[in-house]
């Protein structure tokens, strides 16, 4: 279903595909609706703050064919600027046949659309790094980042953001991570050019890769952008009651940071600059 804002008849539109790769919490699902709601409800708040303001134009896919989903044709992102990958559950270096699909698709759109651009977000974001020939798995303290969570700046996050501080707060929930970046060589040359750099924009102690940038192609964050207090308490608790957080005490700790204010919104922004005149600099 296509979900729009518009501020005004002359802004400019950004049309978003969102590949949905998991569901939310049964009772976020009765409030908020699908991930892809989300993320169109969180966009249209960052087109609204962003300078001049921006509308955005969303449809999205639930892509996990294991659960009902399907995978789209290259054909069906006619039209669309392009994509985001949200979170989910399920292993981004695993090889469910959904996903392996899912990055057949992704290199076809990369090599057969070199205008469109590709945004993850925490299994999106670790899909992408995959895509590129980044090494993908869990930490090596296989330990997990919970909770609200200090991102170090590097100086391209700073310009990204528009800010002089050196950090940002977002909301972690993951395992895994990107481990090594990709480069040109790990890509190879029908997905990266010799002389294109894939940056790092900011880093945790237990991540040091907390998002991939690419001017005008890819933002990634391994954070998660539109968690409210909520989703994120939900969100931990249903990884504790399927046994993939097995630390009760680390699961309580970050539950009770979901409270606090965090920077999805500025982050947002960023990404949507992505699909504009693309110069790293702040609106």
């Amino acid at each position: 279903m296509d979900q729009t804002y518009k501020p005004t008849p002359s802004a400019p539109i950004i049309r978003l595909m969102v590949l949905e790769t998991d569901k939310p919490h049964p009772d976020t699902y009765s409030e908020r609706g699908s991930f892809g709601r989300i993320i169109h409800s969180h966009f249209a708040k960052a087109g609204r703050a962003h300078r001049p303001p921006l509308g955005v134009e969303t449809d999205q896919v639930f892509v996990v064919s294991e659960q009902g989903g399907r995978v789209p044709t290259v054909q069906e992102f006619d039209g669309f600027d392009g994509l985001l990958i949200t979170g989910s559950m399920y292993d981004a270096h695993g090889n469910n046949q959904w996903i392996l699909d899912l990055l057949e698709l992704l290199r076809a759109l990369w090599i057969k659309r070199p205008e469109f651009h590709f945004v993850g977000v925490c299994f999106g974001h670790q899909l992408l790094a995959r895509l590129l020939g980044g090494s993908v798995g869990p930490t090596p303290s296989q330990d997990w980042e919970l909770g609200h969570c200090r991102i170090m700046l590097t100086p391209v996050g700073r310009r990204l953001f528009g800010t002089r501080e050196d950090h940002v707060h977002l909301h972690q929930m993951h395992q895994d991570q990107v481990l090594t970046l990709p480069t040109s060589a790990s890509a190879g040359h029908e997905l990266l050019t010799a002389d294109t750099e894939v940056l790092c924009w900011g880093r945790s102690e237990h991540t040091p890769v907390q998002g991939l940038y690419i001017p005008d192609r890819l933002f990634t964050t391994q954070a998660h952008l539109a968690f409210d207090e909520d989703m994120v308490k939900r969100q931990i608790q249903m990884r504790v009651d399927r046994g993939g957080i097995k630390d009760l005490e680390h699961a309580g700790q970050a539950a009770e940071t979901a409270h606090l204010e965090h920077d999805g919104v500025e982050v947002a922004k960023a990404i949507l600059r992505l699909f504009m005149d693309d110069k790293d600099e702040p609106s």
